[in-house]
């Protein structure tokens, strides 16, 4: 028996399989991770993320973050890594999936169920007022976008270094993780904390962890069980065809 079939043994037979994601499955659409080999830390100093920065200088902050998150990820199509666990979900075999990924692949892909740990692009929020906007709703060309309730700077509804993980994408999480007997682990190093203590959690409750990564992570040799050395988009179509025979 293959390590697929035996990862799809694991999650046809398991009662509740929670897929948690990072950069690695969104890197065949174009979005390159932020750490690493090919990282946007290498090309970019991500001071202009940094909370502290925004409020000093949110003009200078926010060309770069339309550079970055708008024109540049903004071109990007979910892979099939995205639309296969979109057919899980709704074949029922996937119940939810926690992210590390701002890029609103997973939702465009068709999942329904999306936890994201550290919140998205796709909407900008009031530091002031509070209130939330779609992205689209705003002329990017005209920086930096106003609340249209206080006249305060916009920023993006994703965290900033400096900031806390948003709620209740933290609370739903962990309770998902603490829910699951299989974790589904797709393109995470395990690198970035909070998020990376969740797969621990997860094994330390007695769950399955399925890993999916091109190489090992901080995970391979301490709680995977199953290993599935490639890319995503491969990983995922080859697993697919496992769970169908």
């Amino acid at each position: 028996m293959t390590n697929y079939q035996k990862a799809a043994q694991i999650i046809k037979n398991a009662s509740h399989v929670t897929a948690f994601t990072g950069a690695g499955i969104s890197v065949e659409s174009g979005i390159p991770p932020f750490r690493g080999e090919n990282g946007l830390w290498n090309h970019h100093d991500p001071i202009f993320i940094d909370i502290r920065y925004f409020h000093s200088y949110p003009l200078e902050s926010w060309k770069k973050i339309k550079e970055i998150f708008y024109d540049f990820f903004g071109l990007a199509e979910p892979n099939t890594a995205h639309v296969g666990l979109a057919e899980l979900e709704k074949d029922g075999l996937i119940k939810a999936t926690i992210t590390q990924n701002i890029d609103n692949m997973h939702q465009n892909a068709g999942s329904k169920e999306v936890y994201e740990y550290h919140g998205n692009s796709r909407n900008l929020i009031c530091l002031s007022c509070g209130e939330k906007f779609p992205a689209t709703r705003f002329d990017l060309s005209v920086l930096p976008p106003k609340c249209t309730g206080c006249g305060e700077v916009l920023k993006p509804d994703f965290i900033f270094f400096g900031e806390a993980i948003p709620e209740p994408a933290m609370s739903l999480s962990f309770q998902e993780t603490e829910n699951a007997d299989v974790f589904l682990l797709i393109g995470s190093t395990g690198e970035v904390m909070p998020a990376a203590q969740l797969p621990v959690i997860a094994k330390r409750n007695g769950a399955k962890i399925i890993e999916i990564n091109i190489a090992p992570s901080n995970y391979t040799n301490q709680i995977t069980d199953i290993f599935l050395q490639e890319k995503a988009t491969v990983a995922m179509v080859k697993l697919l065809e496992a769970i169908e025979n």
